[in-house]
């Protein structure tokens, strides 16, 4: 069992690992703290009803308008759960109509969530305290993108400290092909938006970049469908989405009052509260990305203690 020590400029604590008591106070726990799934919106949980296999408990749809299927265990998982995710993934591929219905009924759903119900892709997150490495190696033999979440918890009286750990494979020897794997870059996004609209987004991209290597953050730079992020580890800290096909913006991770807080020349657009995130339109002709330099410090600190 490994041991957690939180040590401050008076004291060190050692905290006490506290595993979840049941599958209900883990899934409460997970998400009552979006940070963990935070590009996803929870369409329905427990959809399950009577007697019926292959059906999810939790279905939600990410930035790219990917369906998501949620399983968590709160026991630890090997590549036994593989199956029955894959009858899960199954499920929603042949049956987009149920779950445009389920997505229609949200009342307080993304206005800027775009979903292909014709076309769209399959991705499966499985959460579990402990998952086994050796899980990985089935991951990557099938055909959908698969994200393996580790989450262990540790108390100090009142306070609960989380450790979230991505699962993911060593790059080396042969690279298994996803299904629907797709290049996100310049001539991607031509395609799907306005060409020149493209061409400002990369440029912006680039900016974002620029100010991040000169300040020496520790930044990684993820291109989606619909999104481009920078993000340490398994979080963003900020990014640029489209919104149109010619429009677009930059978004922040920062909660509302820390925005109203900075002294930034640029107006907000507006403040997501759904994904906590702050939102400026970008116009090419008139924004300035250095200007907008107290929000990315701002969010980089905010994720990175830094």
């Amino acid at each position: 069992m490994a041991n957690l020590f939180w040590k401050t400029k008076e004291d060190t604590k050692s905290l006490l690992s506290k595993p979840f008591k049941t599958e209900e106070e883990f899934e409460k726990i997970v998400f009552d703290t979006q940070e963990i799934l935070e590009d996803i919106f929870l369409i329905k949980r427990q959809i399950r009803g009577g007697n019926k296999s292959g059906i999810p408990d939790i279905v939600g749809v990410d930035y790219d308008g990917n369906i998501c299927i949620v399983e968590m265990k709160n026991v630890d998982v090997n590549s036994s759960i593989i199956p029955q995710v894959l009858e899960y993934a199954i499920w929603a591929e042949t049956n987009p109509d149920g779950i445009k219905n389920l997505w229609l009924e949200c009342e307080e759903k993304p206005d800027e969530l775009s979903i292909s119900w014709d076309d769209f892709q399959v991705r499966i997150i499985i959460i579990a305290p402990n998952i086994l490495k050796s899980t990985l190696d089935f991951v990557n033999k099938i055909n959908y993108h698969v994200d393996l979440i580790e989450v262990k918890r540790w108390v100090d009286e009142e306070n609960q400290f989380l450790l979230v750990n991505k699962l993911e494979k060593e790059k080396q020897g042969k690279i298994t092909v996803i299904k629907g794997l797709q290049t996100y870059d310049l001539n991607f996004y031509k395609k799907e938006y306005n060409k020149n609209s493209a061409k400002e987004f990369i440029r912006y991209v680039k900016e974002v970049e620029s100010i991040i290597k000169k300040n020496r953050w520790s930044l990684d730079t993820k291109y989606n469908k619909h999104y481009v992020s920078f993000k340490a580890g398994f979080f963003n800290a900020f990014g640029i989405k489209w919104i149109g096909t010619k429009t677009f913006a930059f978004f922040f991770k920062l909660d509302e009052d820390e925005v109203k807080n900075l002294d930034v020349k640029t107006e907000i657009t507006k403040y997501d509260a759904q994904w906590k995130e702050a939102i400026y339109y970008i116009d090419p002709s008139k924004t300035v990305t250095k200007d907008l330099k107290p929000l990315f410090e701002a969010s980089y600190k905010k994720l990175t203690g830094q």
